[in-house]
């Protein structure tokens, strides 16, 4: 299945965040980070614990509001979470007691999309990461590799511009991340949206990654950024 990309240009202004802790202590999570995004790359940010990597996810979802600078997509300052960027998580957050179809199904039903649009869209989307022989099976029958297909589907259905990837494969065991790997290089060919991703394993980064951006330790800063193109050639292994 091939779609067409929406727009999706980030940009990424002097961001900061500081977070005031209870003690009246200040932590400088994030600092001065500075990029653009342009439509349909998939940009993988990788670097230590504590480093500020989801901080500057969920700044970029609209879940946190920085103490500085500013966020744009498609000219838009973000200032709270919207259906333009959809956020998969590392772990799947599903409805364990629904089924696949009823997980990818819900956020179109939610907003009130028609029953035969949303139907043939989250369709066409598990058909897209092999699951339509599992649309009736309870999300707790699946393993955790399903579960976050299943997820990623439920983000997708919802058409944003932008992907936002959480480490959504570290809590996988080896050879279904390496799976998982290949299957979303998959997605983001086949839908052409741009995907930000926050990951640990540098060995992942540089596999997924147009952009790698390395973060420094807290304050999180980018301290490197490089393009690569082994993504191209992983689109030749089979999910």
């Amino acid at each position: 299945m091939s779609t067409q990309p929406n727009q999706s240009e980030l940009r990424v202004e002097n961001l900061s965040m500081v977070y005031h802790t209870e003690d009246g202590q200040d932590v400088h999570a994030i600092e001065d980070i500075n990029f653009n995004m342009d439509e349909g790359n998939l940009v993988v940010v990788v670097g230590p614990s504590g480093c500020g990597k989801t901080t500057l996810l969920n700044t970029v979802a609209g879940f946190l509001a920085p103490t500085g600078g500013r966020i744009l997509l498609n000219g838009e300052v973000i200032e709270r979470p919207g259906a333009e960027r959809g956020v998969v998580f590392q772990k799947g957050a599903l409805f364990e007691w629904l089924t696949v179809y009823e997980n990818a199904v819900f956020g179109l039903k939610m907003r009130g999309v028609d029953e035969d649009k949303r139907h043939e869209r989250v369709m066409n989307y598990l058909d897209l990461v092999g699951l339509t022989d599992f649309v009736d099976t309870p999300i707790y029958n699946l393993s955790g590799g399903m579960q976050q297909r299943v997820a990623i589907v439920r983000c997708l259905a919802n058409n944003p511009s932008i992907l936002l990837m959480d480490e959504p494969l570290g809590a996988l065991d080896a050879l279904t991340r390496e799976k998982m790997q290949t299957l979303i290089l998959k997605i983001w060919k086949e839908t052409g949206k741009g995907v930000f991703f926050i990951t640990h394993s540098v060995e992942e980064a540089i596999f997924l990654a147009t952009d790698l951006f390395v973060m420094s330790a807290r304050p999180g800063k980018i301290m490197k950024r490089s393009k690569l193109d082994f993504c191209h050639k992983g689109l030749d292994k089979d999910p």
